[in-house]
């Protein structure tokens, strides 16, 4: 069935968009909500450092693995289907978290979670392309991607709210409403959408090896910091379960990298070996080949880098340095929320008046304008004030560049296709993204203990103390400062002054510390610029080849 002849016989489409995009909202805001409720979960959970991990990783580890293997599946068994199978999973997982009493129920619960999570990413996409054609198209990809960027401005948001004024496990629980809701919208107003396929047996096997290979690169991308890039990290040894890692000589994070390339080369060999059998397969490589998908899809991976990157910092900043609570801070993130939803307007409007590689490109220099805006005037005297203009300018970038990068990677693509192809550009954007917040991290907490430890040296305080003195404070303070994401900057006035250090003093070292985060956070925002950079310049060679030939024809 054709997509001109689906959207001919969905004239409630428009209806079936808004819950189409309710879905995706659903699964987007898990994944930023968690870090608001996180304090009221670790003190009721009694959780400890290791189990925080994984509880926060181990949803994006099962997610990003599988975003592939239903994206393919979908095209078989049928697009909305298991975009309602994955709703269901998801609101069980949900009720399952939200009620969890100890570590290991709440890492299962996020796990099932990411896997019911993985089914309707990908299956929305597939049945936005399926159900729009032409200009309604773009105007559809504009609402779905601004929806993405709103929706991880509004989870911050919703998750201090509910977790201050009512109790963190609503965070959770309050998704089985919801879905039911979106279940009952996708069956009323959503049609189903499937394609033909070859006869003969799904791929498990390139199912399993994929599993293997996204889940091994993305583990590595996230954990390297924690666990140590090449050597062990002997302050933090790999444990889950009653596995440990040795404590001495090359750490889990190399391995776990090797096995993403041996798997990789496993994994084309198969693909191959099997399109030449004329046997399904989990991914047609041959997607690769169209230009449009292959040079979207390299794009959508540098610029995922630098897009969400920076998103991980400003909480933290606005919390420990400014010290707002989670709720306000999660208001000041409204500001890209609102930019990101004025986007799915704008795009919408020029949908056919202006092409869609010419909107990545403006949205994506948007960000960049304001990502080098927010490193460039972000200072613990100009607060939350001086970043909240670029944070909308932001969000308007997000808006555009993530829905229209979306138009373009898929323009090409065969409807058979369009599964694979809206699962692969997926988890591509979800590794880019894993390896911008890998290095982004690292950027932020390595530039921000320098900077913390230069400026308490510095200190005009501590001018009257030995060199050696103040350079042993200095890094006392620094390192506890980087470890806990700025949380600690709070105690340090009441513990020097307890240790018998002037009132003056005290505040003194407390302000540089403050100042030395917000270098951090300042460096970070420069390098996702940097990353930005890349980005456009990856858009030289978009577009639809089709539409290049149609051109020159004329």
């Amino acid at each position: 069935m054709s997509n001109t002849q689906i959207a001919k016989k969905t004239p409630n489409r428009w209806i079936g968009l808004v819950f189409i995009s309710m879905a995706i909202s659903l699964v987007i805001i898990d994944g930023t909500i968690v870090n608001t409720i996180f304090p009221a979960v670790i003190k009721d959970l009694n959780l400890t450092s290791t189990e925080v991990q994984w509880v926060q990783e181990s949803y994006v580890l099962v997610f990003a693995s599988l975003l592939l293997v239903w994206g393919t599946l979908g095209d078989r068994i049928g697009r909305r289907k298991l975009l309602i199978t994955g709703i269901l999973i998801f609101i069980a997982a949900s009720i399952w978290a939200g009620f969890s009493t100890d570590a290991a129920s709440m890492i299962l619960a996020r796990i099932v979670q990411g896997i019911g999570g993985a089914m309707v990413l990908p299956t929305t996409l597939s049945l936005v392309n399926a159900n729009f054609q032409g200009k309604e198209r773009g105007i559809a990809f504009a609402i779905w991607g601004s929806t993405i960027g709103g929706m991880v401005a509004v989870g911050p948001v919703l998750g201090g709210w509910l977790a201050t004024d009512f109790d963190w496990r609503w965070a959770f629980n309050i998704n089985a409403p919801l879905g039911i809701l979106i279940v009952a919208g996708l069956l009323i107003f959503v049609r189903e959408s499937k394609q033909a396929q070859r006869a003969g047996a799904i791929d498990y096997v390139g199912a399993a090896i994929s599993v293997v290979m996204f889940s091994s690169l993305v583990f590595g991308l996230i954990e390297g910091r924690t666990y140590g890039w090449w050597n062990v990290n002997e302050a933090n040894p790999f444990v889950i379960g009653d596995f440990a890692w040795p404590t001495t000589g090359i750490s889990v994070i190399p391995v776990s990298l090797a096995i993403f390339v041996i798997s990789t080369v496993l994994f084309v060999m198969w693909e191959r070996k099997r399109e030449r059998d004329g046997k399904n397969v989990i991914l047609d490589l041959g997607l690769f080949h169209i230009g449009s998908f292959r040079n979207g899809s390299i794009a959508a991976g540098i610029i995922s880098m630098g897009e969400f990157g920076l998103l991980f910092a400003i909480p933290l900043w606005l919390q420990n340095v400014e010290g707002l609570n989670a709720i306000s801070s999660g208001l000041v993130l409204l500001w890209l929320a609102g930019g990101a939803f004025l986007a799915s307007g704008v795009g919408g409007a020029l949908s056919g008046k202006l092409s869609a590689v010419n909107a990545v490109r403006i949205g994506v220099l948007l960000e960049l304008i304001a990502v080098a805006g927010i490193a460039f005037v972000a200072s613990t005297s100009g607060g939350w004030v001086g970043i909240a203009p670029f944070l909308a300018v932001y969000g308007i970038g997000v808006g555009l560049a993530t829905a229209q990068l979306t138009g373009v990677i898929m323009v090409d693509v065969p409807m058979e296709k369009a599964g694979q192809a809206s699962g692969s550009q997926s988890t591509v954007r979800q590794i880019g993204s894993a390896l911008g917040i890998a290095v982004l991290g690292t950027v932020l907490f390595t530039f921000t203990q320098a900077s913390v430890e230069q400026r308490i040296f510095d200190a005009p305080a501590l001018s009257i103390v030995d060199e050696t003195s103040r350079q042993a404070l200095a890094a006392d303070i620094a390192k506890p400062v980087s470890d806990s994401a700025g949380a600690a900057i709070a105690a340090i006035p009441g513990i020097l002054m307890s240790q018998g250090l002037p009132e003056e003093a005290a505040t003194q070292i407390s302000e540089a510390a403050q100042e030395g985060f917000t270098d951090g956070m300042k460096a970070t925002g420069w390098a996702a610029a940097f990353f930005l950079l890349l980005g456009l310049a990856s858009t030289y060679n978009l577009g639809s080849k089709t539409k290049r030939e149609k051109k020159a024809a004329k």
